[in-house]
């Protein structure tokens, strides 16, 4: 069974061609900023030409002010969630150290 494109009317051009549904391609599901693509009710039918004008127009859109400092603060929380963990991983380290010292220690007294 090959996967043909459904052939109907396109949501934007209106014409009957092969169709794809449209799904954005980005990186801010992770950030709690709504954008256009994610917050269409329903995804487009697209045929391959309104596809692909649509994909140039979501890969050339400007970044608000709002999606860009979400963002930021996103990287932010990355780079002081890796600082944490960091330090509890040396911390942990200079526990399990003087745990082994004390062992040694005691062992030899």
């Amino acid at each position: 069974m090959t996967d043909q494109p459904v052939e109907a009317r396109c949501d934007h051009c209106k014409q009957t061609r092969p169709l794809f549904l449209y799904e954005p391609d980005h990186d801010f599901h992770v950030i709690p900023v709504p954008c256009e693509w994610c917050a269409r009710e329903k995804q487009p039918l697209l045929c391959a030409r309104c596809y692909s004008v649509e994909k140039r127009r979501e890969e050339s859109a400007p970044v608000s002010p709002v999606e860009e400092q979400a963002v930021i603060g996103f990287h932010l929380l990355i780079a002081n969630n890796a600082r944490l963990i960091a330090r509890a991983e040396a911390d942990r380290a200079t526990c399990e150290g003087i745990a082994a010292a004390t062992a040694k220690s005691e062992s030899a007294a």
